[in-house]
């Protein structure tokens, strides 16, 4: 009998994703273990996998649709013996449970204007009128005053979808007046500062600045949502140390000499350190939950790889039990991963403790954002050849600046302490590493 295919949840809070191609062409026969599609997540890129053998009969959900809910509808697989009736059956069905199951009804449109809120009306269609449109469709309608009532929809049973609301937008049609238009942005023959919240696309046009738009990601959107959150919500506090590193080079050197390939880097010592620093203060290895704390006991090292979509954090997991070897190759390894968006939801999802290294690119010193529900960031700058005193006289020194930046709530300034110079120790002595 024909089957559905439907939009898979690929890890435990996923609630929707992008359908970003079809391997699979209408007609086309497959087996069990086939890939059918690529699904694009906030994260990662993953496929979608046939577990029946048969014809697929219809693509339901076109390539490039955002926002698609888990377990909606995308395709049908025909089986053997199939008849078209089959398919439309399904189609039938699928289409009744969307009809009534609508999560943005469309408003109530009146012909009167409104008084509370003195926004002109466009009455177009009939009060009674539903309009079916995907989430982000209505959220780029809200943001640009865009009529939903004057589209067509592209997508499956005509949903409006985010392309039709590009394609409006460039052909200027059904476009009202926006809130900032309405207030005025003019004064004297002078632009008066944009208030907050404006839109930077609108402040763009009326200023005649020339520019290109490129639509948010689903990482770029999680990446938002979640720093917002944590600079709004967890009270961040800094704590700064310089290390010293030049018996970690002297280190690393002897090692990568007897290394035909993968050689070790500087951040793989950084990581080692980072657990080995979490099991001599434990208490810094913890998360913050309105049931009370989270005590961890491994220590689970994020570390901060920027991809061309955004930032993601593969994880390097019980990072204190493994050797550096090992902590290089995992990192090089997810890190390729992560650029390419191949990595499973678990490589990613989680964590204790994260590191953002900026050193490759010069940077002296920096505060990172804590990833929620971590309690803790590091922020590591360049190592560096500077002045420093020893034992009363002038030397030079290779000093590395690092920050860490903590969560208040759950970890107190003196653990805080405790934890940074563990790891300065750790760091300016890397032979115990090998202990």
């Amino acid at each position: 009998m024909a089957e559905k295919i439907l939009m898979p949840a690929l890890s435990p809070t996923m609630t929707e994703g992008t359908l970003a191609r079809w391997l699979k062409a209408e007609g086309d026969g497959v087996v069990a273990g086939d890939v059918l599609a690529e699904i694009e997540t906030d994260k990662a890129t993953m496929e979608v996998e046939a577990v029946d053998e048969g014809v697929l009969a219809k693509i339901v959900v076109a390539a490039g649709t955002e926002a698609v809910a888990v377990n909606s509808l995308i395709a049908i697989l025909q089986e053997d013996g199939d008849d078209e009736a089959a398919v439309q059956s399904l189609l039938a069905s699928d289409s009744a449970v969307l009809e009534n199951s609508d999560p943005n009804p469309a408003p109530f449109v009146s012909s009167e204007p409104s008084v509370s809120s003195g926004e002109p009306v466009v009455a177009e269609k009939k009060a009674t009128t539903r309009l079916f449109a995907s989430p982000l469709a209505r959220r780029l309608a809200t943001r640009e005053g865009l009529d939903l009532a004057g589209l067509s929809g592209s997508g499956p049973k005509g949903r409006i979808v985010q392309r039709d609301i590009e394609a409006a937008l460039a052909e200027g049609g059904a476009v009202r007046e926006t809130p900032a238009e309405r207030q005025g942005t003019r004064s004297s023959g002078s632009v008066t500062p944009a208030p907050a919240g404006v839109c930077a696309r609108e402040m763009a046009d009326k200023l005649g600045l020339s520019y290109r738009l490129e639509p948010l990601s689903a990482m770029r959107k999680v990446i938002a949502a979640r720093l917002c959150e944590s600079k709004q919500t967890v009270p961040h506090f800094y704590l700064s140390v310089d290390c010293e590193i030049d018996a970690l080079l002297r280190v690393r050197k002897e090692l990568n000499a007897n290394l035909s390939e993968g050689k070790i880097s500087v951040n793989d010592f950084v990581i080692k350190a980072v657990a080995h620093a979490l099991t001599k203060v434990p208490a810094a290895n913890v998360a913050y939950s309105p049931q009370g704390l989270v005590y961890y006991d491994h220590a689970d090292v994020s570390v901060a790889v920027a991809t061309p979509t955004g930032l993601i954090t593969p994880i390097v997991k019980c990072a204190e039990s493994k050797g550096l070897a090992v902590i290089s190759t995992e990192v090089k390894d997810m890190a390729a991963r992560a650029r390419d968006g191949k990595l499973k939801p678990e490589e990613y999802q989680g964590g204790t403790f994260s590191v953002s290294n900026l050193g490759m690119y010069g940077i002296r010193e920096f505060s990172a954002i804590i990833n929620p529900p971590q309690a803790c960031i590091l922020a590591v700058g360049a190592g560096e050849q500077r002045a420093v005193v020893k034992n009363g006289e002038l030397a030079v020194a290779t000093v590395m600046t690092c920050t860490l930046s903590v969560d208040h709530r759950v970890v107190d300034g003196a653990v805080g302490a405790q934890y940074i110079a563990a790891f300065k120790s750790v760091i300016e002595n890397p032979l115990s590493l090998m202990l």
